[in-house]
């Protein structure tokens, strides 16, 4: 029987969990990222579901695997995998797999404080401070992201027509804003925002088909989040979300690239300025500071470059095998 073993450095992202895979990752075929993700998923999935998925992961797992870089110039590459599936891009992610691999020391960084990341979705420039071998920060350039669609609507069970906007952040996001249906974010629990989300975010694809497509990357699609927002628990806070992912999963970090949206939101409607902080709370009430850093455009659409600072913390070191013999080798869900 086959028997594979990896060799796993956990993390967490400001509450939300990040897996690295240092050691036992897959040959990938691909000029990029974006074909070798494409390979994972088709070949190497069952690693994904092993290490996510209980009984070795839980429903809000979440992990990267390192890769080498395909261009010289850059440090590494990175494969995103999590109970929803094997993300183009992922802000917790980065800052937690940042953090794991500079205090573990698997990557040296060409310019010291500074790293050129390949993802999936692109490439993505980072900046970090480390005090001796603890980093304090990290503050990723995220990719182009834009408002895709705005004032649509869908049907909710309990609540009724809510009115939403779509933008991308490295995924696609719908964002639903305090209404006459939908209070805010305050005013729910986790257990009811999963409950709505699983079935809105089914409704949105199946209304909305091949409207939310990457117009660089037609791999990249559909609404794979859902972005529900209201009232701070900080008031000096800009803003506060539960971001919706996987089958039941509520983000604990405010997630990178659903603050990358959610400013890409704003700033369309005149409502955030270019250099100006935006705070933002996840559910939890953790942080991370985003800053729309100038405008830029992506095929024809007006797009932001952000940038988004966070923190993360070590938390342990794990040895998984993955045996075929295993009943429960390549995971299960319980929904």
């Amino acid at each position: 029987m086959a028997r594979k073993t990896f060799f796993c450095v956990d993390a967490h992202t400001c509450g939300n969990p990040v897996r690295v895979v240092a050691g036992g990752a897959p040959n990938l075929q691909g000029k990029n990222m974006s074909e070798k993700r494409q390979h994972f998923l088709k070949d190497f999935d069952w690693i994904r579901r092993g290490l996510m998925f209980e009984p070795r992961g839980h429903d809000m797992m979440s992990g990267s695997i390192l890769l080498e870089p395909h261009d010289p110039a850059n440090d590494f590459a990175i494969l995103f995998i999590e109970t929803s599936g094997c993300l183009p891009m992922c802000g917790h992610g980065t800052i937690g797999t940042i953090t794991v691999a500079l205090e573990e020391g698997l990557i040296e960084p060409k310019v010291p404080g500074k790293i050129r990341m390949e993802a999936p979705a692109g490439l993505v420039e980072i900046e970090y401070r480390q005090t001796g071998k603890k980093v304090d920060w990290v503050r990723m350039v995220n990719v182009k992201s834009y408002l895709a669609e705005e004032n649509l609507t869908v049907e909710c069970p309990e609540l009724g027509e809510l009115i939403f906007d779509v933008a991308y952040g490295g995924n696609y996001y719908a964002i639903v804003d305090p209404q006459k249906n939908f209070e805010g974010v305050h005013n729910f629990t986790a257990g009811q925002i999963i409950h709505y989300s699983q079935v809105v975010r089914k409704r949105i694809n199946e209304k909305y088909p091949n409207i939310f497509i990457h117009p660089e990357d037609s791999t990249i699609r559909d609404v794979s989040h859902m972005l529900w927002t209201g009232d701070p628990i900080d008031p000096t806070s800009s803003g506060r979300n539960a971001v919706f992912y996987g089958d039941k999963a509520i983000d604990r970090s405010p997630c990178g690239t659903g603050t990358s949206a959610r400013m890409a939101q704003l700033y369309s409607k005149g409502k955030l300025k270019i250099g100006e902080p935006y705070i933002h709370e996840s559910f939890i009430g953790s942080k991370f500071v985003g800053i729309v850093e100038k405008e830029s455009v992506l095929a024809d659409k007006k797009a932001i470059i952000p940038s988004i600072q966070g923190w993360a913390q070590v938390t342990g070191y794990n040895t998984i095998v993955i045996d075929d013999d295993d009943p429960y080798a390549h995971g299960f869900q319980v929904i």
